[in-house]
């Protein structure tokens, strides 16, 4: 088999089951980027080629979650959406402009943190008083979420593995109703980070001696992300909703562990 349509083969196969990952809880990259990593050795273009990538999946993600969306207040979706379009394109400067080695460190810190906040959810929602759909958050924990999402972007536009994860431990603190509702407004804040961070990695890519997206490796990746967004979306709904929790919660600490070890 000719080279090109076997690491094509290869990285859709990643990218499918990705999309399906992002949409059920976060942690794709960990498919595509380390895959990416050894077709183009290039850290770098890994990256902004993953990011790529899954941008599509993210979009389709959200579009299988649209009825969930819909039962999110307007408000709260324009005060998350503006931190994450931000931290997005902070982040992924920050990707072109400094090395990536101190900021990785703590990767496996972050998502383990992440997922013990998911863990704790229900107790911590209690004590800080987060509230029904119908109702709105303490002005004092929606701060700390729109603050906590910046950083996330920020993350995000840098790296991004374990996003999902970490939107999924703060935005239910925001009294969103459901696992569902939550999941389905966690899939649209990550297209907005991704777009920003397309973005800049094909506008940078133009200044350097290559691109930072390798497009002929990118574009049958998304497609198959697309279809993985989609599907998984769907997947989850049918899912009840203690068992998507756990599913969640051991995803996180798999890849706290995962980013220990590496």
């Amino acid at each position: 088999m000719n080279q090109y349509l076997l690491d094509v083969s290869i990285l859709a196969l990643a990218s499918f089951l990705a999309g399906a990952q992002n949409s059920l809880a976060g942690g794709g990259t960990l498919y595509t980027f380390p895959t990416l990593l050894t077709v183009l050795g290039d850290a770098v273009a890994a990256n902004g080629t993953s990011t790529a990538a899954l941008l599509p999946g993210s979009m389709a993600g959200a579009w299988g979650f649209r009825d969930e969306v819909r039962h999110t207040p307007k408000r709260t979706l324009l005060i998350l959406a503006v931190p994450s379009l931000l931290g997005g394109i902070i982040g992924t400067l920050l990707v072109v402009k400094f090395p990536e080695k101190v900021f990785r460190s703590v990767v496996p810190w972050l998502i383990f943190t992440a997922a013990l906040l998911f863990l704790l959810q229900p107790r911590i929602s209690r004590l800080v008083g987060a509230k029904e759909l119908s109702h709105r958050p303490s002005p004092l924990v929606a701060a700390g979420v729109v603050l906590f999402q910046l950083i996330v972007a920020i993350y995000g536009g840098y790296f991004g593995a374990g996003i999902g994860i970490l939107m999924l431990s703060s935005l239910s603190l925001m009294g969103l109703g459901n696992i569902h509702h939550v999941n389905a407004l966690k899939n649209l804040l990550a297209a907005c980070i991704n777009v920003m961070s397309v973005v800049i990695f094909a506008v940078e890519g133009v200044t350097r001696e290559r691109p930072i997206i390798a497009w002929r490796y990118a574009i049958p990746m998304a497609l198959a992300a697309i279809a993985g967004g989609y599907i998984g979306a769907r997947f989850s709904l049918r899912i009840n909703r203690t068992i998507l929790r756990w599913i969640i919660i051991v995803i996180g600490f798999a890849l706290a562990a995962y980013y220990l070890i590496v």
